[in-house]
């Protein structure tokens, strides 16, 4: 892997990470806590590194590489949601952090990929001795699920609205 200050830019990109200023020497110490347990995977064009419906705990940080993000419908399609690159300071299965629960979609590796990862129990017992990092990554979460939350909703008063104008047309 590279090293600490190699990668510590690339960590302070990350939403999750992005509210730590590495030039205050207290959020330097407590990122580094997160660079010491991360570890580096490197998968192949076409690997999947995620797989939906599948319980996951670890968290990834695409340090380099394209990913292509798929979910199935439920008459059992695939769609796909997004290709995204490590230039756009992505990151996946952040839930982990949280919860064991099942992936929401897959995630494949459109070319070579590393992936910078930690596990959900590493993250927490970092939390445990540095409190203020999962203070700001769990509010991070927090507005990001209820900017979820709020889409989802706006998507199904517009699939609501559709459906209805259907049927009012049909009749």
């Amino acid at each position: 892997m590279d090293s600490f200050e190699q990668v510590l830019p690339k960590l302070v990109k990350i939403q999750l990470f992005a509210d730590f200023d590495i030039e205050n020497p207290d959020d330097k110490r407590i990122l580094k806590a997160v660079y010491d347990n991360l570890s580096v995977q490197k998968f192949k064009a076409g690997k999947t590194i995620i797989k939906e419906g599948e319980v996951g705990d670890s968290f990834y940080i695409l340090y380099e590489g394209q990913v292509l993000i798929t979910r199935g419908t439920p008459a059992g399609d695939v769609i796909a949601l997004a290709t995204l690159n490590s230039e756009q300071n992505i990151f996946f299965g952040e839930t982990s952090i949280i919860s064991n629960d099942e992936r929401t979609a897959t995630v494949t590796a459109k070319t070579e990929c590393t992936t910078l990862t930690i596990s959900g129990k590493k993250f927490l017992e970092i939390c445990d001795s540095e409190p203020i990092l999962g203070y700001r990554v769990l509010a991070v979460l927090a507005r990001r699920l209820a900017n979820t939350i709020r889409e989802t909703n706006k998507d199904k008063a517009i699939l609501y609205e559709a459906l209805c104008n259907e049927i009012e047309i049909g009749v």
